[in-house]
């Protein structure tokens, strides 16, 4: 009884010195289910968002980059516009990068890096006073100005300020890749543009660019220099502003707000292989720096993988790179011809499957950096992070739509990451940034490159330690229409993750609009305008979480239709198709075949509409040829560069017969004089083919008439079946007129013609199978039964036989043609297929071809090729599968 009292005592004198219970984080070492986790979306229907600043307050200030500051405000849910500015727009330049003050509370001072559309070549960083949520143009104060080649390309911009008040500026290389053949741009002939040596920028310690900065901005104007920058000031042939420096585009990067080491994503080179007398093929990367140095770019990428010295005047391939003493001997470069020694990244990967980091998957990649997480920076509120993620670091990718977090050593290697919230979608992460009360914001910029998706949205992540708020989903049979338009409404998949509990709907058809709280309701628009439709989850413990679409009430829009007599997936050699187009819109009454635009483009084998460096939405064939040659460094479309741009060159030739023979002419063989005395260099590498398309383009900004050439109807001669990778593009588009306050809508309708043999690598879609590209060979392995691939958009019209190229190995089984789905109705089938399918005439080894027939049937769709078995399959002995043949 005594020791008791004691303990009773000691426990009392404790409780009255520390009355506060120690706040206990049940995640702080397990892993939370992703279910604890809710992205709920904030405002959607960005133009090109490029950064964010989440704001005491929970309002989030958010930055579009063709000039618009916009304002996202917590207690009311609407976003405004709130400032504007007048940028160039062109290329990747426009309003790259925000950063709020660290006194921002007190000042109210607003740091912003954009392009003044009335500069012919400067990128510029000024402070704006944000008062009474409005930005002051007036107030603007300059901080520094980058001088660029301006509509080029990489202009980074990402701004963040550290703990110490120093604001940090990313810039990239300002060099168009596309003249080096995706490997390093280092052309140093003198008759060629500047921005095709980055040697000008990021391999020169004189230049602003291909860096990340530091400095301290000074309250009346421009900035001082920190101590510990790479270079001391007063150090001959470099600027002192350079924290790290050898940087392609920097594009995303945050400092760490308790040692201030630099994250940053590094988008790399769009090289798909290695190329001996050249270099290696583009990495992606994650860098961390400690202290300020080097970082390889344009003589190295990902591990110091070292480019040689080429001479593009003679193709000769002089010396590799030396990452212990790079040397840049350009006549372009103004600084130290010996650079510090090169730091190989963190974490690196390829367009292929990365053998060092095999999580991150592969295809297109644009790797940016997010924030260091430290749970106790933050507010003891419940939709704090849990302590699991303390200390890690927050990655993503732009292309693959990913987030991971990254675990470091000690010594800041890397150690371990894992993937974030694997199961949600986010579609194309832009910018993230913690609030003060411990949720992450995320800016997501929607499908398609260049465009305001409808799909853009700004997004906040709150975690639930106890109970979990719900999961909402929402969705709609149609979202825009003519008036009135019933809409039918469902909650799908909306749920709570804790186990019993229950939801509550409430559906919001507008502001100040009718309400439903059925879980599938439908509702009638009856008059003209813009609805913004909120679905509110509410779980039986209060906790509440909703998601929103808007519906378009007043124009219908067009449909196009496509008659394509024949097969609609294949051609079948040289053959002359007949076909009709035709367009309805219940607005604007009759549509005249004239006012359908009809365009059929053939590919050639190699093209690749989803894995060119940044992902595009292809409409225009020219167009996206022009982006992948670099033209658009010197020539706009709107706006004059170092040549004239293209809206005037269409205007000039519009009205001339022989004006696609001549600009073709010009194209390849270069010119001066027309529009000033500036030389244009040729472009003989160019295919003629590809360079007819883009003066089709150019040609049709004027005159959209003039150059589509097909009529709605006609006959199309079908030339080009050589290439087994090449196909025909067919597509046909009506905008309609707008109506009711509504925009105009354009539907197109696309074809995709190709040849007969289909590469199984090219599936759309795979399950319980591999892609395999051992020794440059391209194939899949099917690695259980029931593995399948997808191919969409398939058309068995005319087709009698299938013929596969196999190696099945030690394997027996069947391959099994299905509509629709994995288990959809069964259209033909192989005969048990083994290595003694192999025919007797013909090699013995290798791959073999086995055919079999195909029911008559006109089935258009997604096409499931499944293998099924009953022996085991094993990673040393898979059946594989190289190529589909379809015959008539």
């Amino acid at each position: 009884m005594r020791n008791f009292l004691l303990l009773f005592a000691v426990c009392c004198v404790s409780s009255v010195l520390s009355c506060t219970p120690k706040v206990e984080d049940p995640f702080a070492t397990v892993k939370p289910d992703e279910s604890r986790f809710t992205k709920i979306p904030l405002a959607g229907n960005f133009n090109e968002p490029m950064e964010i600043e989440v704001l005491e307050n929970g309002d989030v200030l958010i930055i579009e980059r063709h000039g618009l500051l916009k304002l996202y405000q917590a207690e009311t849910g609407e976003t405004s516009v709130v400032g504007e500015l007048e940028v160039f727009p062109e290329r990747e330049d426009g309003l790259m990068g925000m950063a709020k003050d660290p006194d921002f509370g007190k000042n109210n001072w607003l740091y912003l890096y954009y392009a003044p559309a009335n500069e012919a070549a400067l990128n510029r960083v000024s402070r704006f006073d944000f008062v009474d949520n409005k930005l002051d143009l007036a107030s603007e104060v300059k901080i520094l100005d980058v001088d660029i080649f301006r509509g080029c390309c990489h202009s980074g911009g990402g701004l963040e300020f550290d703990s110490e008040g120093n604001l940090y500026l990313g810039i990239g290389d300002d060099s168009t890749p596309f003249e080096s053949s995706n490997f390093n741009p280092i052309d140093e002939r003198p008759d060629q543009p500047k921005n095709v040596d980055a040697q000008r920028s990021s391999g020169n310690t004189n230049d602003l660019r291909g860096a990340i900065l530091r400095i301290k901005p000074n309250p009346e104007g421009g900035y001082s220099i920190p101590e510990g920058n790479l270079f001391p000031e007063g150090t001959p042939k470099t600027r002192p502003e350079i924290y790290v420096k050898g940087n392609r585009n920097p594009f995303r990067f945050s400092i760490d707000s308790r040692n201030g080491n630099l994250f940053w994503g590094e988008v790399g080179p769009d090289g798909s292989e290695d190329k001996e007398g050249r270099g290696p093929r583009g990495y992606d990367e994650i860098n961390v720096a400690t202290e300020p140095g080097y970082y390889g770019w344009p003589y190295f990428v990902g591990n110091n993988a070292a480019y040689w010295k080429y001479d593009f005047a003679t193709g000769e391939s002089l010396y590799q790179f030396d990452p212990k003493a790079p040397k840049n001997t350009s006549p372009n470069n103004t600084g130290m011809e010996i650079l510090p020694e090169a730091k190989p990244a963190l974490i690196y990967y390829p367009y292929a499957e990365s053998e060092d980091f095999p999580m991150v998957g592969q295809g297109g990649r644009n790797a940016m950096a997010g924030q260091v997480y430290y749970r106790e920076d933050y507010e003891a509120s419940e939709v704090r992070f849990p302590g699991y993620y303390n200390e890690k670091l927050f990655i993503y990718d732009w292309m693959r739509n990913w987030i991971f977090t990254v675990s470091l050593t000690e010594n800041f290697e890397y150690d371990t990451m894992e993937r974030f919230m694997p199961e949600t979608h986010f579609e194309k992460p832009m910018d993230m940034q913690f609030a003060k009360d411990g949720s992450l914001y995320v800016l997501e910029y929607g499908t398609f490159w260049r465009a305001n998706n409808d799909d853009s949205g700004l997004y906040r992540i709150v975690f639930s330690e106890g109970n979990r708020k719900p999961t909402v989903k929402i969705s709609a049979d149609q979202t825009q229409g003519a008036a009135p338009l019933r809409v039918a409404f469902s909650s799908e998949g909306t749920a709570d993750p804790d186990e019993g509990d229950e939801v509550s709907f409430h559906w919001s058809f507008g502001k100040n609009g009718p309400t439903s709280s059925e879980p599938n309701p439908s509702h009638s628009f009856e008059a003209p305008g813009i609805y913004k439709v909120t679905l509110t989850a509410t779980d039986q413990s209060g906790e509440s979480a909703q998601s929103f679409l808007e519906v378009k009430v007043g124009n219908e829009a067009p449909e196009v239709s496509i008659d394509w007599e024949g097969n609609r997936s294949f051609y079948f050699g040289q053959e002359a198709i007949n076909y009709q187009v035709s367009a309805t819109d219940k607005e604007d009454g009759e549509i005249a075949p004239s006012q359908i635009d009809l365009t059929i483009d053939y590919l050639e084998g190699g093209y690749d509409i989803i894995e060119m460096g940044h992902q595009e939405e292809v409409l225009s064939i020219g167009e996206t040829y022009i982006n992948e040659a670099g033209c658009k460094a010197c020539h706009g479309i709107s706006n004059e560069s170092v040549g004239p741009d293209y809206t005037s060159v269409s205007e000039k030739y519009k009205n001339d017969p022989n004006a696609k023979t001549y600009l073709i002419d010009k194209v390849r063989n270069g010119g001066a004089g027309v529009w000033g005395e500036q030389i244009m260099p040729g472009h003989t590498h160019l295919d003629e083919n590809k360079v007819a398309q883009m003066v089709d383009f150019i040609l049709g900004i004027a005159n959209p008439n003039a150059v589509s050439g097909l009529p709605a109807s006609g006959t199309y001669e079908i030339e080009n079946t050589e290439d087994p990778e090449g196909f025909y593009l067919i597509q046909a588009s009506y905008t309609d007129q707008g109506a009711n306050g509504i925009p105009a809508i354009k539907t197109t309708e696309q074809l995709k013609l190709r040849n007969t043999i289909v590469a199984a690598y090219s599936a759309d879609g795979l399950q319980g199978a591999a892609r395999a590209n051992p020794e440059d060979e391209y194939y899949v392995q099917f690695t259980e039964s029931g593995s399948w691939l997808l191919f969409s958009a398939v058309d068995l019209s005319e087709i009698n036989q299938i013929t596969l190229s196999i190696m099945p190995g030690n394997t027996v089984g069947k391959v099994q043609v299905r509509a629709g789905s994995p288990d959809g109705e069964l259209l033909a089938e192989s005969d048990i297929l083994t290595k003694d399918s192999r025919p007797s005439s013909g090699p013995q080894v290798g791959w073999f071809e086995v055919p079999f027939a195909v029911p008559s049937s006109d089935y258009y769709g997604d096409l499931y090729l499944v293998y099924v078995t009953e022996e085991p399959i094993t990673i040393w002995n898979t059946f594989n599968l190289k190529a589909i043949q379809f015959l008539k």
